[in-house]
């Protein structure tokens, strides 16, 4: 199971100009739709001139939610290039915009589509992007009798406990990488009268 996704760090800028237009890219970092549109409509408001904002968008890693906008570009002339450039880079949870001043001259469809491309592709050359670690929160409730059998899997697998409380039992809260759940899940089972609960949605590290 893959358990790693691609994203970028920080918020850069790329530039592109082709026959007296200019094309400047903005990449960002983002985690929902509501982000995006505030980001694209502060956009708007900051290069209120300009003749397009076009954007493209991906959030998630398993089952991705993405979009495309030409803002008045001819269809898929816009949009889909700039999306072109974050799948080309196999990235997630990241918003690229493309803002158009005309320069007075048409560039045609294939020039509007090389345009945007390359814009997008010097915004994410302008940035970081790091590989990111999706992992599962574990709560193990345990009695004392079985905490030395429980700690020996956690070093085993090299699991990281980020708490640990003791009253009448012990409780651990586990981070676990999502390839290894089920293999961890499986020996905590095994251990008599040791319950192992999963949080429900995963954390993206």
């Amino acid at each position: 199971m893959n358990d790693s996704y691609l994203t970028i760090t920080a918020p850069a800028e790329g530039t592109y100009r082709e026959k007296g237009s200019k094309f400047f890219a903005f990449v960002f970092p983002v985690q929902s739709e509501e982000q995006v549109a505030e980001i694209v409509t502060d956009l708007r408001k900051r290069f209120y001139d300009a003749r397009h904002v076009c954007y493209a968008y991906r959030i998630g890693y398993e089952q991705p939610r993405f979009r495309t906008n030409d803002d008045g570009e001819p269809s898929g002339t816009a949009g889909k290039p700039i999306y072109g450039q974050i799948l080309a880079n196999n990235l997630s949870d990241i918003l690229i915009a493309v803002v158009r001043y005309f320069g007075g001259i048409l560039l045609g469809t294939s020039g509007l589509i090389v345009a945007y491309k390359t814009a997008a592709a010097d915004a994410i050359a302008h940035t970081q992007i790091e590989e990111r670690i999706i992992e599962v929160t574990l709560i193990v409730r345990c009695g004392y009798e079985q905490l030395n059998p429980v700690m020996r899997i956690i070093k085993e697998l090299s699991l990281n406990v980020t708490e640990h409380t003791q009253t009448l039992n012990c409780t651990l809260t586990l981070r676990v990488r999502q390839s290894l759940l089920q293999e961890v899940i499986t020996r905590f089972e095994r251990l008599p009268l040791v319950i192992v609960e999963r949080i429900t949605t995963p954390d993206r590290l």
